[in-house]
């Protein structure tokens, strides 16, 4: 697929780019090889091949939610103005 300089200059509008003449002329070649590529790959018999979405077989690698350095809450409220056991306490604000 072949692209035009005047796609790129209609896109970049879109986009809202601002693109001088060595920028589109750059851009224009570009996009074409990227598009050449895309090409050849549509070209590719893929009818065999199964759909997926990872190009690896991965179990899920999340580890468990374990806590393992529980906060001291002496230690957060050190530098507390005021506190009242285990909160910060503040003014009320609300009537």
């Amino acid at each position: 697929m072949k692209i035009t300089r005047e796609e790129v200059q209609r896109v970049a509008l879109l986009a809202r780019l601002r693109l001088t003449p060595q920028e589109e002329s750059q851009l224009t070649e570009q996009l074409d090889h990227i598009l050449g590529y895309m090409g050849k790959l549509a070209e590719l018999d893929t009818s065999n091949v199964e759909p997926f979405s990872h190009a690896v077989d991965a179990v899920n690698a999340v580890r468990e939610d374990i806590v393992t350095n529980r906060p001291s809450a002496d230690a957060l409220l050190a530098n507390a103005p005021d506190r009242d056991a285990t909160y910060f306490k503040v003014p009320k604000i609300i009537e």
